[in-house]
């Protein structure tokens, strides 16, 4: 399991950094926080790979999770492989992580879930871009699943099945190839960028973008860009 830990302190933050299949190396730091790129370790993801990342931000702290190359979940034969993500976020604590694509293969069989868990005034940004095969695949299977809490309650809960019968249906991706998401929890974005913008019962909002492939869809991206304004974050 790999961890990123970030606490405040005089001068610069305490940082504690584990390796597993991705390796944290720490780009900039100063008293309040850090950034800290991903560097994966080996080829990822094949067929039996469990990737666990656990992050913590202490309260009034700052992180922003920096990926230096997309993943690709190879043609496994359908043996399974997970990417798990589970953040805590202390009260008054910002967290930045813009993901690069994920390339679900022919073959691939992948369980991803992310799980935070935001403190009160914690702020979280996070985009996710999925991409269902590579250049004439029609990709493999994938579950999603998202669950955001704020102060002790839910404010996210999101479970997509996406295997190949599934995203095929009327109302999930048809024939696109693309899902492409941006996620603001634990404050209410006052800009709308492009796209589809949805705000969710509590304070937070996402734009997502269903396509053919990832250079179309705008919206995500200048998303992630202007929200992250928000975050006054170095």
């Amino acid at each position: 399991m790999s961890t990123i830990a970030v606490a405040p302190a005089p001068g610069r933050a305490r940082c504690r950094l584990v390796a597993g299949a991705l390796s944290p190396r720490v780009l900039h730091a100063d008293d309040g926080g850090a950034r800290v790129a991903l560097v994966a370790t080996g080829a990822l993801l094949l067929g039996g790979d469990e990737v666990r990342i656990d992050v913590e931000v202490a309260p009034g702290g700052w992180l922003e999770v920096v990926e230096t190359a997309g993943t690709v979940a190879y043609d496994a034969g359908g043996t399974p492989s997970g990417w798990h993500v589970r953040a805590r976020l202390g009260e008054g604590a910002r967290l930045s992580w813009c993901g690069l694509p994920l390339v679900v293969a022919d073959g691939a069989h992948v369980r991803r879930s992310t799980e935070l868990t935001l403190a009160a005034r914690a702020r979280a940004l996070l985009r996710e871009t999925l991409v269902f095969g590579r250049v004439g695949e029609t990709g493999g299977v994938l579950r999603a699943v998202t669950r955001a809490t704020l102060d002790g309650a839910d404010l996210l809960v999101e479970d997509l099945d996406l295997g190949p019968a599934a995203r095929r249906s009327p109302g999930v991706l048809g024939e696109r190839r693309v899902l492409d998401t941006t996620l603001a929890l634990g404050w209410r974005p006052v800009e709308v960028p492009a796209g589809h913008r949805y705000d969710l019962d509590g304070p937070g909002a996402f734009v997502r973008y269903l396509g053919a492939d990832t250079h179309s869809g705008t919206g995500p991206a200048l998303a992630a860009t202007s929200w992250r304004a928000d975050l006054d974050l170095p």
